[in-house]
């Protein structure tokens, strides 16, 4: 593969940035802004009714946010001029055809001026409701990809789905695009256009009953978990993101398309500081919880391989997909993480979180600290279930017979402790792929004679302790494309530092016990 250099790719190009309020969207825009001043112009795309209300948003959600402050101390008073030279914000709504643009002047001025795209607008709710997530992820792609076609000057269009998208598989899960109508589990039908129909169906039959919001919403959560179980995939977020990639797959034609598959993507891990990170994440959530004390059991295989990469890396892949691929009709899928090159496992977590609360404790409300230790490790979901059963399901069954028993006299605890219960079980669910996943795990088996040196350099990562008798079978993220953009990349020396993205280069237990953990903690006491 060859590249040119990423910073003359970017010089003096205009580039669409879609969802440019997210956590992605705004780490690629400063780092534009820092490494590229020269760029003609981003064109940021916000949900906002009006210029006035999207400029609010860029000065409250983006640049004023403290990602921007090594930017800022580069350019110090000439901050301001580049912002208004480099930075056009676009009301806007990739929910609706031709993004949902008003202004028919700035229409006309990004069709004919922008050369590259990188649609990061999404919503990564496991549990939103099925007309929000389609209309997002799956129709927003289509609505993004039907633009970029209008665009005459246009050299690529960057996708950003999830490597999830593989749902439950096993194996290793290849680089390889989803066909429209291709399903997890072999069940035919999967059909784009009927899912949008029977979500229009289902929101006016509800609207017919003069369903409540709330209502309406819990209904809307169901039916999607409905229809992503129906088709194999274990929420509707990872469905919904398929099937945007499968419209973009079957409409493309000759557009130059590059899909960007990340893992779980975690603070940043050294640009433009160590440690930014904006919203508690999947595993975050968990750190939170436990480092509060409210955690009272830790639900994992621990030794399942939980694949994070940092935000940083996933941007510099970004960036060089886009150089490597303009120009160049087809498409490519790049999955971004770490599992095959330096995978962390889930116990490592584990022991990383009890080493920095115990040293670094949460502090309450009222100042003091919150005592943790070892937590108990369910490696089941059958073990969880018991747990539930003992602890909570025989006590809320007897709270049921009392109440009835009683006229029900304690009908609202009854209901109140019914509505937690239901809401931590359906959370699990949602979770339970993630912390069981089996796409990404290891084995290791006895061998008569040698390990080829072939399969010992494939599986570098996981050979450090192993013997010439022993050969490795990983299930992981294949990422043989990421690798060959990742040498590509080394090849151009004067750039490899300033695009880096290959995991290998982290130490976990440094990188979460002194970057990841500390920049959670920062974000929730800002």
């Amino acid at each position: 593969m060859e590249l040119e250099s990423i910073l003359y790719f970017t010089e003096s190009k205009n580039i669409l940035v879609t969802g440019a309020t997210g956590f992605l969207a705004k780490i690629f825009v400063e780092k534009i802004l820092r490494v590229q001043p020269n760029v003609k112009k981003l064109y940021l795309l916000l949900r906002a009714p009006d210029t006035k209300s999207a400029t609010q948003r860029l000065n409250n959600e983006i640049i004023g946010k403290d990602l921007f402050r090594v930017v800022k101390e580069k350019w110090g008073a000439g901050m301001n001029s580049i912002i208004s030279e480099k930075l056009t914000v676009v009301p806007g709504d990739i929910s609706r055809e031709d993004l949902g643009l008003n202004d028919s002047n700035l229409r006309e001025e990004m069709l004919s001026q922008i050369d590259v795209i990188v649609n990061l607008a999404a919503t990564t709710n496991f549990d939103e409701r099925y007309d929000i997530a389609l209309a997002l992820n799956t129709l927003g792609a289509k609505h993004v990809l039907n633009f970029a076609k209008q665009c005459v000057k246009l050299k690529v269009l960057v996708h950003v789905s999830t490597a999830y998208v593989c749902g439950e598989k096993e194996g290793l899960l290849l680089e390889n695009p989803y066909h429209m109508g291709e399903t997890l589990n072999g069940t035919t039908g999967l059909d784009i256009d009927n899912e949008i129909r029977l979500v229009h169906e289902k929101l006016k039959e509800l609207r017919a009953e003069e369903a409540s919001e709330r209502a309406i919403t819990l209904a809307l959560k169901d039916f999607g978990l409905k229809r992503a179980i129906q088709y194999g995939w274990p929420n509707t977020y990872v469905f919904t993101k398929a099937m945007g990639e499968m419209l973009i797959g079957d409409l493309k034609e000759n557009l130059p398309v590059v899909i960007i598959r990340p893992t779980i993507i975690t603070s940043t891990y050294k640009e433009p500081f160590p440690g930014w990170v904006e919203g508690i994440r999947t595993i975050d959530s968990i750190a939170v919880g436990y480092a509060k004390g409210k955690l009272t059991f830790f639900l994992c295989d621990i030794n399942a391989i939980v694949d994070v990469i940092p935000a940083d890396m996933v941007v510099n892949a970004i960036l060089a997909a886009m150089a490597a691929h303009a120009n160049q009709p087809g498409e490519v899928i790049y999955q971004v993480g770490s599992s095959r090159r330096n995978p962390v496992r889930y116990g490592n977590l584990y022991d990383y979180g009890v080493h920095f609360f115990t040293k670094k404790p949460w502090i309450n409300k009222d100042g003091t600290p919150v005592k943790v230790g070892k937590v108990p490790i369910m490696g089941s979901m059958a073990s969880f279930h018991r747990y539930m059963t003992v602890r909570y399901l025989l006590f809320l069954k007897g709270l049921e017979v009392v109440n009835a028993a009683f006229c029900q006299y304690f009908k609202g605890t009854y209901v109140d402790v019914s509505r937690k219960i239901k809401f931590v079980m359906r959370l699990v669910e949602l979770y339970r792929p993630y912390l069981f996943f089996k796409g990404v795990y290891v084995y290791v088996i006895f061998l008569m004679f040698f390990m080829p040196l072939v399969l010992k350099d494939y599986f570098d990562p996981y050979c450090e302790t192993l013997t010439n008798y022993e050969l490795i079978i990983a299930y992981s993220f294949d990422d043989m494309n990421t690798e060959k953009l990742q040498m590509a990349v080394r090849g151009n020396t004067t750039e490899a530092d300033i695009f880096y993205f290959d995991p290998k280069c982290i130490n976990w237990e440094d990188y979460f016990l002194n970057v990841h953990l500390a920049g959670v903690v920062k974000y929730v006491f800002k």
